[in-house]
Formats: C-alpha cells, sequence, structure tokens
C-alpha cells in the first residue's frame, strides 16, 4: 500500500491516478498526473502544465538530491499543481522537500513502519526551522 506523508501525517491515496512519462501526454487531456524521473529535464512540459493536476517524481534512493531541483524548477514555472515526492525520501528530508516545492511525500509500508508518523510530523512544521529562521532569532 502506499502512503502519502503531508503536514497533517499519513494519508492514504484517495484518486486512482494514472501516471505517464511526459512522452505519453494526450495533446487535449486535462487533469493529467505525470511521472518524472530524476534526470528529466522539468521544462519539458513548459506548454502543458495548466493540463497537468500532479507531478510525481521519482527518488531512486535517498542520496539522490535532483528531484528536489526539479520541484524547484516546476514552482518556479508557475505549477500550481500537486508535485509529490516518490521513492526513497526519509523523515529527515521532508522539511527539505516542502522547501523546495512538493507538497506531498509518497512512501511505502515498510519504510512507515521504520519511520512511523510521529517522526514525519516532527519535521511538518517546515516553515519556522529553516536556517533562516533561527539566524533571526
Amino acid at each position: 500500500m502506499t502512503i502519502l506523508v503531508t503536514d497533517n501525517g499519513f494519508h492514504t491515496e484517495e484518486r486512482a491516478w494514472d501516471f505517464r512519462s511526459p512522452d505519453q501526454l494526450p495533446v487535449d487531456q486535462v487533469g493529467l498526473a505525470v511521472e518524472l524521473a530524476p534526470d528529466a529535464d522539468p521544462t519539458m512540459l513548459s506548454d502543458r502544465l495548466s493540463a497537468i493536476d500532479l507531478i510525481r517524481v521519482r527518488f531512486p534512493e535517498f542520496a539522490d538530491g535532483r528531484g528536489f531541483t526539479i520541484a524547484r524548477v516546476l514552482r518556479m514555472m508557475g505549477f500550481s499543481g500537486r508535485i509529490r515526492a516518490g521513492g526513497h525520501v526519509i523523515a529527515d528530508q521532508y522539511a527539505m522537500a516542502r522547501r523546495a516545492g512538493f507538497d506531498e511525500v509518497e512512501i511505502d509500508d515498510e519504510l512507515a513502519a521504520r519511520q512511523p508518523e510521529e517522526q514525519w510530523l516532527r519535521r511538518a512544521d517546515w516553515r519556522s526551522h529553516d536556517y533562516q529562521a533561527r539566524l533571526r532569532a
């Protein structure tokens, strides 16, 4: 089962998404879900952003931070839909994921058992606990 982590804790997916690669996007359809590899160029979606509701960025391992850059670029391009980090993202990376532009993190049952909801919730106040906030205090 897939678990979604948000600032409010663990949730299950309410909708079954049909994730497509960028080269499989139908031209005249809206409400799309796209999956991007960590080495994808998010600018290839620039002319289709208004048709996309959800973009999942794959993290093949927790040490691969390229997905954070992809989320940031998507937000800078004006994408206002949901961006999901999927794969090997750990609780310690949650605040960084939120700051980069992700709305949620998708984890599997195994990771949820190793890192329960409380660990993720400790990082949910991501706006207050960045280094700039600590410097201003």
